[in-house]
């Protein structure tokens, strides 16, 4: 009986969710069975600019979070005014793009929250909380991604499966010191994300444009690895490490613009004469 249930299921899977069921397996063996990266000694991570101001530590690092709080109220106050219009007006949207970008956009707010904790007293136990933050925004965006370019109904799963992943990762980091379950969540993600963006987008997409966040997420990484050559190059004015969490932030744009899409159904939904006009 349970067997053919299993088939069954199988056989109503689509093509790209069955590639996409493939990929998460594969990270997954990868994360469980793959070698042991060791931690760097002291689990932190050395910042090059290590200011305080008005006595805030790594003043700085600490501060250059603010974009990712800022973003996340953002898209959350407009995802709950799209909540309201949307029982207004009786709009069909994609309910479950929309609960991924929830789930994103209060991961931003986890985010500033963690790596503020974390910047203020770079340490292991500090990295933990930091990274956990960073898991709940990595799942909500595996999710939206999943439901431009898989399908609708793969994307809650696939943040949920992220999300697990990605908070079991940061747990096996704090008892063992083993970076590559984490490595997995952050970089397999986003080739996965990197792999979705050649999709073309299924019907009824948002239209995130998944190649503005592969590129700045990409920047802020590069920005990572030169903190200390760029606080030089600066003249002690601003670190690589700061410009990341600005470059970082700036992922999250295209996410608050797909909002713009669906604020759009909406407005015609409630607004017969718009979307006559628009017609």
């Amino acid at each position: 009986m349970t067997s053919f249930s299993v088939r069954r299921l199988w056989s109503r899977l689509e093509p790209r969710e069955i590639a996409l069921l493939g990929a998460l397996l594969a990270l997954m063996l990868l994360a469980l069975f793959g070698p042991d990266l060791p931690a760097r000694a002291g689990g932190g991570t050395t910042l090059a600019d290590a200011r305080a101001w008005h006595g805030l530590p790594n003043a700085m690092d600490v501060l250059s979070n603010l974009p990712f709080l800022a973003i996340g109220l953002w898209g959350l106050v407009r995802l709950h005014r799209l909540d309201d219009a949307h029982q207004r007006a009786q709009a069909e949207l994609p309910v479950d793009a929309l609960d991924c970008a929830w789930l994103f956009f209060a991961g931003l707010v986890l985010t500033a929250a963690g790596s503020v904790f974390y910047h203020l007293q770079p340490d292991a136990l500090r990295l933990a909380a930091d990274r956990a933050g960073m898991a709940v925004a990595f799942a909500g965006l595996v999710g939206m991604a999943v439901c431009e370019r898989v399908s609708h109904r793969a994307g809650w799963p696939a943040a949920w499966f992220t999300l697990a992943g990605g908070l079991l990762a940061v747990a096996v980091y704090h008892e063992t010191r083993n970076v590559m379950p984490w490595a997995v969540v952050q970089f397999g993600g986003m080739l996965l994300v990197l792999g979705m963006a050649l999709l073309r987008p299924v019907p009824g997409a948002l239209g995130l444009r998944l190649g503005g966040v592969i590129f700045f997420y990409a920047l802020a990484k590069l920005f990572e690895m030169a903190d200390a050559a760029i606080y030089e190059a600066t003249a002690h004015w601003l670190s690589g490490h700061s410009l990341k969490h600005l470059t970082a932030a700036l992922a999250a744009w295209p996410a608050l613009l797909t909002l713009r899409t669906a604020e759009h159904h909406t407005s015609l939904r409630h607004n017969p004469g718009a979307a006559t006009a628009t017609a």
